[in-house]
């Protein structure tokens, strides 16, 4: 029996590195030493080294990033109330901000407990009626909730309770902006809001901004059936999106964000990345990212899920077509789902590399 045992681990532990050890015999990757001459170098790409890679964000955002420098370093809010002033209500870079701000405000509080993130207390206390303080503070507690209590304890509730009065109070001081309502969707979730009324926040988010990015991802997550939905209602979520949404619309890259959330935690199956599921929410992904603007703000989210998908497929080059237009940057799923994801996104990108100049590619060969 115990035989038995240590055979059926082996095989599960060949079934999660065999992948990523053992390519096909004619063009196999192999792991060497750093340093070696056979060793593929991702530094020769132009790519950050793993300390350089800016964990804040999906992607560039030279005002935020400056703007984020002033306010932590004075600890003034105005500087950051006056972005978010000049930042339309409309499209995906206000929501971005008030992410990035809250977030801020959260790990400074999680290391200065007590003392972190004053700026956006008194951002709140010297300026009530300011409709992005309140979009921040909302966020930020709903941020806190996640990071510093367990998911349906009384603390977690509670402090979701208030980021739920907060988003109304946000919603008053700026009619006609989804973002309250984008972050009460993050409050449903962990409250469990049932259907109906989910369906109702829900309503509110689409009348004011249909084809908002981040907003279905938002609710994907609820859908999914981690939470309060199922495989088969997130799903459905996805794809009648990905249908309704016009050409240009990275809304056709939710059925792969649809897998993704579903994805179980060892894939025993061989092949699952060549199944017909997994292969048709690709293709949607692969199409939004050409057919997008390229300032989509949203684009270099899907960038990033679609690198750790096409490289577990052994599609090496358009995962390095992906990868050089993203460098630098790692703030977004699938990394940020790691406790370090600068180092879970560096392991993918030198598996990409490898791949790719194991098949014959070089830094010659990649276009940019």
């Amino acid at each position: 029996m115990e035989i038995l045992w240590f055979l059926i681990a082996m095989a599960m532990l060949a079934a999660v590195i065999g992948p990523f050890v053992m390519r096909r015999r004619h063009v196999g990757i192999q792991q060497v030493a750093p340093g070696s001459p056979d060793a593929a170098d991702p530094q020769s790409y132009g790519f950050l080294r793993q300390e350089e890679l800016d964990i804040r964000l999906p992607g560039p955002d030279q005002d935020l990033l400056d703007v984020l420098d002033v306010v932590q370093r004075t600890q003034d809010w105005r500087a950051a109330a006056q972005l978010l002033s000049g930042t339309p209500k409309e499209g995906e870079v206000r929501w971005q901000r008030v992410q990035a701000f809250a977030g801020a405000a959260s790990l400074e509080l999680q290391e200065k407990p007590g003392v972190g993130g004053a700026w956006l207390r008194a951002w709140r206390s010297e300026s009530p009626k300011d409709a992005g303080g309140a979009q921040v503070h909302a966020e930020f507690l709903v941020q806190q909730a996640w990071r510093s209590s367990t998911v349906g304890s009384d603390d977690f509730r509670i402090i979701l309770e208030e980021a739920r009065t907060v988003c109304g109070e946000a919603a008053l001081l700026g009619p006609g902006d989804p973002v309250p309502y984008i972050v009460e969707l993050a409050v449903a979730r962990g409250l469990g809001y049932p259907h109906e009324q989910f369906d109702q926040l829900w309503a509110k988010v689409i009348d004011r901004a249909p084809e908002h990015m981040g907003a279905h991802l938002a609710a994907l997550r609820y859908w999914s059936e981690k939470w309060h939905g199922s495989r088969a209602e997130a799903d459905h979520f996805a794809t009648t999106s990905a249908a309704r949404a016009p050409r240009g619309s990275l809304l056709a890259s939710l059925p792969l964000f649809a897998v993704h959330e579903h994805m179980p935690d060892l894939v025993m199956v061989q092949g699952f990345y060549q199944t017909a599921v997994v292969s048709k929410a690709m293709e949607g992904a692969l199409y939004a990212v050409h057919s997008a603007r390229a300032d989509d703000p949203m684009l270099a989210h899907v960038r990033h899920l679609l690198i750790l998908f096409l490289v577990r497929s052994e599609r090496w080059a358009e995962a390095m077509h992906q990868l050089v237009r993203v460098d630098g940057h790692v703030g977004a799923v699938p990394w940020t789902e790691s406790s370090d994801p600068a180092a879970e996104y560096t392991v993918y990108r030198n598996l990409a590399v490898a791949g790719y100049e194991a098949n014959g590619g070089s830094p010659a060969t990649l276009s940019h």
